[in-house]
């Protein structure tokens, strides 16, 4: 993609200004130590009070995929030269171990800390001096980052670039159809569980013998019935129903034993199991139309005029991103996925899964604002199918591409394991939480036999959606 002006501008324009990273987690970190290894100066906006906030919502959830998939090049060179020892690489972390073990140690050191404003939420980005309609000079303007601190004031930070980091987390799709919330859906809030409840642990009581509703048919939604099976064994009035849209729940079940990623597998075959032993009563075809918040349940209404009654509702229905906080810069973005425009056929999630996918960096993801970037979860839009493997090599790429090294900007590689059971027509969801790992329990890595393999494309490579809330 060209931008508008001054296509052979480089960030030598601002070289004095940092380069703004919002989000700080996996993704938003890797960018700033491949910007620190570069000479360039992040300055990294986290929303929440601490690096990786996102992903201490679902700590409770196992990876799919092995520590050495889940870490950064750059990140692991600055923690090594500071004495960390990596965990074992074939391990299966845990959401709170990625935190603890990886992401808390990155952002305590000091090249990374004195960089790091936690609590500090980007409301705006824009170009300093004018709104998207102004072209003249538009390349060499400076950014200037709209911030709201923890500390009540809020900011505008001049920065030479901008890396957007910061995932979908925060805004759930509905439960209606049609891309809309059902009617209803937000008065019901308080019935309205969160996208990944630690069922047998923290939110326990929120559960215990009560009538769940789980609307979806990703990963997220396997792992949270399983738990709640889990649940049930220890507090037996505890009754499960799980809504799709589809007519069969194959997708979900995925692979089983010819899965090659072990955890995987095994997830679908007990939830398959759970169902024709009658512990999750599966309703198919229950497109939601209307939610009815009555004193002592909700009442949850079909399309095809089927009701269900629960206490609870859990919301495993995707995520997507939040366009709002960019409205003033020039964006070319994909009308289906919401992703950049030459990325959106890539991984529209009708074709692709996550093992069709090819990597992809700079040149794929750049706007017509120039120096601006989306990467990581968000810069998928609407797809489910993003592995944080493949966020490390966007931001690689980034960072290149802002450091004026084009070549290595269009080098792009990424080593994941082989396709198995996931591929275009395999059915299988992969929606990811926004922090954009792989969790067992969420959305599925869905890229793997045994051995993995080198994977190369040069940007600009074009291919032509199996969706989590179906």
């Amino acid at each position: 993609m060209t931008p508008t002006d001054e296509t052979e501008d480089t960030l030598d324009s601002a070289k004095n200004l940092p380069v703004a990273v919002i989000g700080a987690g996996p993704v938003g970190l890797a960018a700033a130590a491949h910007l620190i290894e570069r000479g360039l100066e992040p300055l990294i906006f986290e929303a929440g009070p601490s690096a990786g906030a996102a992903i201490e919502q679902w700590r409770h959830i196992r990876l799919f995929s092995p520590w050495r998939f889940n870490i950064d090049a750059a990140a692991v060179r600055l923690l090594e030269a500071d004495g960390w020892e990596s965990p074992r690489p074939t391990a299966l972390p845990y959401g709170g171990e990625l935190v603890d073990n990886y992401l808390a140690p990155l952002a305590a050191l000091p090249v990374i800390a004195s960089r790091l404003q936690a609590g500090a939420r980007v409301i705006a980005v824009t170009r300093a001096g004018m709104d998207k309609t102004h072209t003249r000079n538009r390349g060499t303007t400076p950014f200037v980052v709209r911030v709201e601190h923890e500390d009540g004031e809020t900011r505008d930070h001049t920065v030479a670039g901008v890396i957007d980091a910061s995932g979908t987390w925060s805004i759930r799709n509905p439960l209606g159809t049609s891309g809309l919330p059902a009617i209803g859906e937000d008065s019901a809030t308080d019935r309205i569980s969160s996208p990944l409840p630690d069922v047998t642990g923290r939110d326990r009581a929120s559960f215990a013998g009560r009538r769940v509703l789980v609307v979806g048919a990703g990963h997220s939604a396997a792992n949270t019935l399983i738990s709640l099976a889990d649940l049930a064994k220890d507090e037996p009035d505890t009754r499960i129903l799980w809504a799709i849209r589809g007519a069969s729940a194959e997708k979900v079940y995925g692979g089983g034993d010819a899965d090659g990623l072990p955890a995987r597998g095994q997830l679908g075959s007990r939830l398959r199991w759970l169902v024709e032993a009658g512990t999750i009563e599966l309703h198919t075809g229950f497109g939601i139309s209307s939610l009815k918040s009555l004193t002592s349940h909700v009442t949850v209404g079909a399309v095809d005029g089927r009701t269900l009654d629960a206490d609870v509702v859990v919301p495993c229905t995707g995520f997507r991103p939040d366009l709002d906080i960019l409205r003033e810069l020039r964006l070319d973005l994909d009308p289906a996925v919401e992703a950049p425009r030459e990325l959106g056929p890539l991984i529209d999630p009708e074709f692709h899964s996550c093992g069709t996918v090819p990597p992809h960096g700079a040149g794929l993801l750049a706007h017509p604002d120039k120096d601006f970037y989306i990467v990581g979860m968000k810069s998928y839009g609407r797809a489910p199918t993003f592995l944080l493997a493949t966020g490390y090599e966007q931001v690689r790429s980034v960072v290149a591409a802002l450091a004026g090294d084009r070549e290595a900007a269009d080098t792009v590689q990424l080593e994941l394991p082989e396709t198995g059971v996931c591929s275009s027509d395999a059915g299988t969801s992969c929606d990811v939480p926004a922090a954009a790992a792989v969790p067992v329990a969420t959305e599925s890595s869905c890229c793997a036999t045994t051995e993995p393999v080198l994977v190369g494309f040069p940007t600009g490579l074009s291919h032509g959606r199996s969706g989590g809330n179906n």
